[in-house]
């Protein structure tokens, strides 16, 4: 027997949705040459990313950090197909999937920190330029417009995917639930918190990171 459970929150499906269609702009307008384009998307892709950051720690329980940050000794027993019932491994992110966000998470802070500091000595010089050794600069423009670049695509297709191996091979639908938060689950899952003070505080997070990442715009000059 199994009941619908809130597991996603809203803040945490619409940074899902707006994280992945500005990867995809940043990605497209880099390989069509649009870089003003690229480089605001890039700014809206820091904002996300803080927000993410801080939504970890205080966003809905299995959006949590905590909720999916799993012991060696759990994605071992993961892998085998030997989780213990407490563990509650499919709940939110599993050990797996838990891999995946925080190399995606990383991938992409290093990824908008090397542009950041990037100059391309044609048409754009990060704002964080000016602060960095020149050699430090080139290094992190090379990286951001070779393996950078590379390594994000070459993760989101891993991620997409996981999602058709599960939607195939293990009948779960991981799509759905970031769409509406519900999944089917035993009764007494808990549930996360998805109320207007929840998603009035996600605003305000979401506004402070915006500010932010303006505030760094900024001091390119």
């Amino acid at each position: 027997m199994t009941v619908l459970v809130k597991v996603w929150d809203l803040p945490t499906r619409v940074f899902h949705w707006a994280l992945a269609a500005t990867v995809i702009g940043a990605v497209g307008c880099a390989w069509a040459d649009v870089m003003i384009w690229h480089v605001r998307l890039g700014f809206l892709a820091l904002a996300l990313l803080v927000f993410r950051l801080v939504w970890g720690v205080v966003g809905g329980r299995w959006s949590r950090f905590a909720s999916f940050v799993y012991a060696p000794g759990t994605l071992l027993r993961y892998l085998r197909g030997q989780s213990l019932p407490g563990e509650q491994v499919d709940v939110g992110h599993t050990p797996t999937g838990a891999l995946s966000v925080f190399g995606l998470l990383a991938i992409l802070l290093a990824q908008v920190g090397t542009g950041l500091v990037a100059d391309d000595e044609i048409a754009f010089i990060g704002p964080l330029n000016r602060f960095v050794a020149t050699d430090l600069a080139h290094s992190a423009t090379s990286w951001h417009k070779t393996w950078g670049q590379w390594i994000i695509v070459a993760m989101v297709l891993l991620h997409i995917a996981a999602i058709a191996w599960y939607r195939v091979k293990k009948r779960v639908d991981l799509v759905r639930p970031m769409l509406d938060g519900d999944k089917p689950l035993p009764p007494g899952t808990p549930a996360s918190a998805d109320g207007r003070n929840q998603r009035l505080l996600a605003l305000g997070l979401l506004l402070a990171s915006a500010m932010l990442a303006g505030w760094v715009w900024g001091l390119g000059g």
